[in-house]
Formats: C-alpha cells, structure tokens, sequence
C-alpha cells in the first residue's frame, strides 16, 4: 500500500499519519519532518535562508525519494501537491487522500498551535481566517485531484478504512 495524506494546515495529516500507518502497518514519514532532518534546519530557517523554490526542490525530491519504497504512508506537507507535479505523481504513483475538514476546524486548530507554525505565528484571530480562506481557495485545485476526499470533521479510523480498502 501506497499512501499520501493531503490537506491543509490543521488537517489532520500528522496525527491520522499516524494512526492509520500504525492500523495498516505501513512505514510513517512526515514529508515536512524528513526535510528538517536532511536540512538540519526548521523549516522556517530554510525559508528563510535558501528560499521557498529550494524548500519546495527538496520537497520534492524526497517525496520521490521515499515513494521508492513498496510501502508507505506520507503525511505531506500542504503546499506539496501545489508544486513540482507532485500532485500528477501521487496519483500515479500511490493513493492520495484529501482531509479536508471544515475551514472553522482547521483554524481553531491553527489557533491553538501558531506559535508552531512560522506562517501564521504573527497573525491575528481575523487574520488567520483571512489567510486560511485565501491559501485554500489556491490550493483547491490541487487537493480536488486526489482519488479521496475525506469532507468532515468527525473522522475516525473507520472512515479511512472503510474509503480505502473498498476503493
């Protein structure tokens, strides 16, 4: 099995990455995570340093990487179906999931943990629903190219398994 896990900021990706390769027994990677390692840097600090094209070079060059592998599940990061065809190779390489939960989800999310986040740690209640509303309506198109979505806030291990094992 093949997975990507895609979706905004406060999706859910990490914690459901988790949890389903553990159910599946499938090895884990957070793409986000893996490039840390392989930089020695927080994300921001490449950002910040090398610049967005780097990150997203790199990006996607691990995700073709790991995809090498005859089993897994890649947590992704949300801007990684936007670049590079990576969204073109998910597909055609393994099975790409969408969680997509209510926007007012994802920023009570985001709320809890911006201190975390370098994009929105500086941003107001208002602010953060500006900006989540603006980057999602970017990256829609991407994310509406997966072979799942997942619409709802109230998912639970059965949802994916029951979208999954029955595809």
């Amino acid at each position: 099995m093949k997975i990507f896990l895609l979706g905004f900021m406060g999706a859910g990706k990490s914690y459901w990455g988790k949890q389903l390769a553990d159910h599946w027994q499938l090895p884990y990677y957070d793409l986000d995570e893996v490039i840390v390692e392989a930089e020695e840097m927080a994300i921001s600090d490449i950002f910040a340093t090398k610049g967005e094209d780097y990150f997203r070079e790199k990006e996607s060059l691990l995700l073709r990487e790991l995809s090498r592998q005859d089993n897994f599940l890649i947590s992704c990061g949300g801007g990684t179906p936007c670049f590079q065809d990576n969204m073109d190779f998910m597909n055609e390489h393994g099975i790409t999931i969408w969680i997509n939960p209510s926007l007012e989800a994802m920023v009570e999310r985001l709320q809890r943990k911006k201190h975390k986040r370098p994009l929105i740690q500086d941003l107001d209640d208002e602010d953060l629903l500006d900006f989540v509303e603006k980057k999602m309506a970017e990256r829609r198109p991407f994310y509406e190219q997966s072979r799942h979505i997942i619409s709802s806030d109230n998912i639970s291990l059965d949802t994916f398994t029951k979208n999954i094992e029955h595809a």
